[in-house]
């Protein structure tokens, strides 16, 4: 045996793990050998290592680990009974990462290739060279210590990458969100490229609360948030149910419309059912609550581009003319309707629904224009 104190063995930890968290880590020593444990449990303790212990029990090494979790065993591998081998084998049972944290003690050279394919990650001759073992041990814990905290590393990365996809779902439409994922120049905060798509025929649909000003004037800022929380829920559940998506919303305004990003062919359907369910969540609203609100409903059908633009705090918009229409549909409504352009009801007048003529009316931006409200479901 050759150890001296004229240096340190230790080498230097790396930046992520310190030198005290390595003399910190837990160690066990296996060896039926009252000396060599001895020995080992002595210069261990010398070198500053807080969490030494031992046994010479081969069988209890793994009901030991399972309830201490040791960052490292010393596991001689001649012992009666119960050999190292032996015990390797229990222990990947309960290290079902695959990594044992063993360095095997051995004074068999042809035992050490067996030990490393059996799942050691080092090995120590005997007789002990104590100086080497001192390193032996530093630099095993370091590997195990890097190695657990590599994997927190990266479950706190796969569950970040969950929140984000799940956050970019919630923003973007399910299609536009896959184009999205993976991108590197979308992850280096370098996207440049523009996502459009253009749609020959969709139907847009604005609400909006009216007097909704006046009403936010009344309350605290708490109840206004919780009322509009409320509604909007309440209208994000029509949208996934009725089949639309939603685009946005803007201070009290709620926009969503049918026949994108994926087209449908009853997009007009789909876009009247939401509108009415609208009034009639509105209508639980009020026999809920203390507040009495109404809703100005507009649609338009026809051509819009959709896409994704800017750099960062991605919104998938529309643009056109569709868009603006059905915007003066609802802004130049009536309190508990729902107003259409012609290109509206002529396909719904094809449906189960009741339109009724409202006239021309003078729209800021169109000049005049012909509308019409929806009433009703057939039936209703």
């Amino acid at each position: 045996m050759t150890f001296s104190n004229h240096h340190d063995p230790t080498p230097t930890a790396t930046p992520m793990i310190q030198k005290s968290d390595i003399l910190n880590g837990k160690i066990l020593i296996v060896d039926d050998q009252e000396v060599n444990v001895s020995l080992l449990e002595q210069v261990l303790r010398e070198a500053g290592y807080l969490a030494v212990s031992s046994t010479r029990d081969p069988g209890a090494v793994c009901a030991l680990h399972r309830q201490n979790r040791y960052d490292l065993i010393l596991l001689d591998l001649q012992m009666p009974g119960m050999d190292g081998f032996q015990v390797m084998e229990g222990l990947k049972e309960i290290e079902t990462g695959s990594y044992l944290p063993v360095l095997v003690l051995t004074a068999q050279p042809d035992q050490k290739l067996r030990a490393l394919r059996s799942g050691a990650k080092d090995f120590v001759s005997k007789p002990f060279d104590l100086a080497e073992v001192l390193i032996r041990v530093y630099n095993m814990l370091e590997v195990r210590l890097l190695h657990l905290e590599t994997k927190k590393l990266y479950q706190r990365v796969v569950t970040e990458q969950k929140i984000s996809e799940r956050l970019l779902r919630n923003v973007l439409p399910l299609s536009i969100a896959e184009r999205l994922k993976g991108r590197p120049d979308v992850i280096a905060d370098n996207f440049t490229e523009v996502i459009a798509d253009s749609f020959p025929e969709v139907t847009v649909l604005f609400a909006d609360i009216v007097e909704f000003t006046k009403f936010s004037q009344g309350v605290s800022p708490e109840v206004l948030v919780h009322v509009l929380n409320d509604i909007f829920t309440r209208f994000d559940a029509i949208a996934d149910r009725r089949g639309l998506e939603k685009i946005k919303t803007i201070g009290d305004s709620y926009m969503a419309a049918a026949g994108l990003p994926v087209p449908v062919a009853d997009h007009t359907e789909r876009a009247a059912n939401m509108a009415l369910d609208m009034i009639e969540a509105m209508d639980r609203f009020n026999d809920e609550g203390l507040y009495k609100l109404t809703i100005r409903v507009g649609m338009c059908t026809g051509a819009v581009v959709a896409g994704v633009i800017g750099k960062r705090k991605f919104l998938y918009d529309l643009w056109g003319d569709v868009v603006n229409t059905a915007s003066r549909m609802e802004s130049q409504g009536v309190s508990g309707r729902i107003q259409v352009t012609a290109s509206t009801q002529q396909r719904l007048s094809r449906g189960p629904f009741k339109l009724e003529q409202r006239g021309p009316i003078e729209v800021k931006g169109k000049g005049e224009m012909h509308t019409w409200f929806l009433n009703s479901r057939n039936g209703n």
